[in-house]
């Protein structure tokens, strides 16, 4: 009966030990309230975003573009962040146009002809924190996926365009809520 004691003691301890240091360490985890396990670093003050819809400005044109990035902008900080997105007027807000959307050879073989091609999106970027003005920008981002040059555009733009927008997209995350 004494040893059975002994070993309720001893767990009751051991549970009490846990409980210490999961309260103890608790502010290491919450550190200054602006770090996530997602990689953001938004301030705890700041509740809503507004990612306005990305203006079409490039010569050549893709009807979808647009779109799909702003979308695929609005998913990303929907999946990553804890912000509302609202219409208007959030914390933050950003408010893009595709400024270039372009296809350029990129290898030429010994008879001067295409061997791969490129295709560039360019994304200016007009990024505002009402909370805090100094972390505002205006930033351009580009983008690209090469091809080859035996396949026509038509063809493969669809599946470039969702490589090109991934890439834009976390570059854009990241330089608004991740500070990178």
């Amino acid at each position: 009966m004494k040893e059975m004691m002994k070993n309720k003691f001893r767990m009751l301890l051991q549970a009490l030990s846990a409980v210490v240091v999961l309260v103890a360490s608790a502010p290491l985890f919450q550190s200054c309230g602006i770090y996530s396990f997602s990689g953001t670093s938004i301030q705890p003050d700041v509740y809503t975003v507004t990612i306005n819809y990305f203006e079409y400005k490039a010569l050549r044109v893709n009807p979808t573009l647009s779109n799909e990035l702003t979308e695929a902008l609005r998913d990303q900080f929907r999946r990553l962040t804890r912000l509302e997105e609202v219409d208007m007027e959030g914390d933050l807000e950003i408010t893009g146009e595709i400024t270039g959307y372009d296809v350029r050879a990129t290898a030429v073989t010994a008879d001067e002809v295409a061997a791969q091609n490129r295709l560039t999106v360019t994304v200016k970027i007009y990024f505002m924190n009402r909370k805090y003005p100094e972390d505002d920008f205006e930033k351009s981002f580009s983008a690209y996926a090469d091809y080859d040059s035996m396949q026509s555009l038509d063809a493969v733009e669809s599946t470039l365009c969702t490589d090109i927008i991934e890439t834009l997209v976390e570059d854009i995350f990241n330089a608004t809520v991740a500070n990178w």
